[in-house]
């Protein structure tokens, strides 16, 4: 017989059904869209601001110290000090270590020669991976390097490669500026006193390095008589926004607070950890680029929260009205099944049962909306996203959407199912009559 009821009720009053099924299924489509935008924002984000460049630089600690007598700093320029480029496979060891998206590691040198035409080179030029598998020798390598980390880098040709490095010749791209200053083009060469350049291409960057020759490392550190040494690393990594907790110095930290700080994706965190990985390292981030990410992140984060809540309320006002009025309808089949020894209980999980069908079901509906409107709205508002509805088909959201269409719909309908079991069923009878 309940059974029985539940179904008629549905087939008696479509109208009123449809409307707050529409209502929940507007609501959910809102709030798994939003959901949905939020587990992969700050990814997004980050790769919109990656063309800023990193967000942790990695020095030498021995570049950090000062070296004075009587107050006159006589450190050399250079400082001496460098990082082996083989500890660099030691950040796909740290704890955050997926986190890292990109790394590139430089090497300056000075390069002294002349062109194919006779002009003479007197340049400064920068060792850099261009695409580089960096492997701690398990796990998914990582192919990166500067291309990687400046996209916005234009490129006229191919980027040099490394296993092209000989002894005696390698290949390099050369600045806008540069080329344009000594006339080089794309299949020129630069001899210098112990290696032939092959120029592979001209880039253009919009800052210094359009003044500078770009090789890969290998060759950089063959010029300089360094191997394995680099002068600085750059690191681009997905990262938490920075609040009060992150600026806390872990080493003055109680164990437990240490071990929750060192677990969370600050960029502060990454870089400790990118120092204890590196022997004779200094990690600190650029907070020009994270503080930037950080910022818009919390924006739009806080925004999406504002309409997810005013999705799932206006949604339960709906619901609300629209079961106010099918109740108001069926008063005297309320008033019928209390006469005939019906418990309040009973009637309550009758109503109960038909607005936990409706919500499960327009839940449902909502969640498959919603997944496409954020593969839309992604595909609009961001401009390096590529994904299409499938991939923002988020299985675990379909619980959480599901959950959130119950309490909506029962919450709703509760203020109205209360006050038909509070009503004497003989004077709902009575008015019937």
């Amino acid at each position: 017989m309940f059974l029985r009821l539940l179904l008629e009720s549905f087939r008696r009053q479509r109208r009123r059904k449809l409307l707050a099924g529409l209502a929940i299924l507007l609501g959910t489509t809102a709030v798994t869209a939003m959901l949905a935008l939020a587990t992969t924002i700050g990814d997004r984000i980050h790769q919109e601001l990656a063309v800023y460049g990193a967000n942790i630089i990695v020095h030498p600690a021995a570049d950090q110290l000062e070296v004075k007598v009587g107050g006159v700093d006589v450190k050399p320029v250079s400082g001496g000090a460098y990082l082996k480029e083989s500890d660099l496979k030691k950040l796909r060891g740290i704890f955050w270590a997926n986190n890292i998206t990109g790394v590139s590691p430089e090497l300056p040198v000075h390069i002294i020669g002349k062109t194919a035409a006779g002009a003479a080179v007197d340049a400064n030029a920068t060792g850099l991976w261009f695409d580089h598998s960096l492997s701690s020798g398990g796990g998914t390598a990582l192919m990166t390097g500067a291309p990687a980390l400046h996209p916005l880098w234009k490129l006229e040709g191919a980027w040099p490669r490394e296993q092209a490095t000989t002894p005696q010749s390698t290949e390099a791209v050369v600045g806008s500026s540069l080329a344009s200053h000594l006339n080089l083009k794309t299949g020129d060469s630069v001899q210098t006193a112990s290696q032939t350049l092959h120029i592979t291409g001209i880039v253009s960057t919009g800052d210094s390095t359009d003044n500078r020759l770009l090789l890969p490392l290998n060759a950089a550190q063959q010029i300089a008589g360094t191997p394995d040494a680099v002068s600085r690393v750059e690191v681009s990594a997905r990262t938490k926004p920075e609040d009060a907790f992150a600026r806390k110095d872990p080493d003055s930290l109680s164990p437990k607070l240490r071990e929750i700080w060192y677990c969370r994706p600050y960029a502060n965190s990454i870089a400790y950890q990118i120092r204890e990985a590196i022997p004779g390292s200094r990690a600190e981030q650029i907070r020009r680029v994270e503080q930037s990410e950080g910022n818009v992140l919390k924006r739009i984060s806080g925004l999406m929260w504002l309409i997810s809540a005013a999705a799932l309320l206006a949604a339960g006002f709906a619901v609300s009205a629209a079961m106010a009025t099918a109740i108001l309808e069926r008063q005297a089949e309320i008033g019928l099944m209390r006469s005939l020894g019906a418990s309040k209980t009973t009637v309550a999980l009758l109503f109960y049962a038909e607005t936990g069908l409706l919500a499960i079901f327009a839940g449902g509906l909502g969640y498959l909306a919603g997944s496409g409107l954020a593969a839309w709205l992604g595909a609009r508002i961001f401009a390096t996203a590529s994904a299409s509805a499938g991939s923002l088909l988020i299985p675990v959201l379909f619980p959480v959407v599901i959950a959130l269409a119950l309490t909506v719909a029962l919450a709703g309908s509760t203020p109205a199912i209360r006050r038909a079991l509070t009503t004497d069923p003989s004077t709902i009878l009575r008015a019937g009559a």
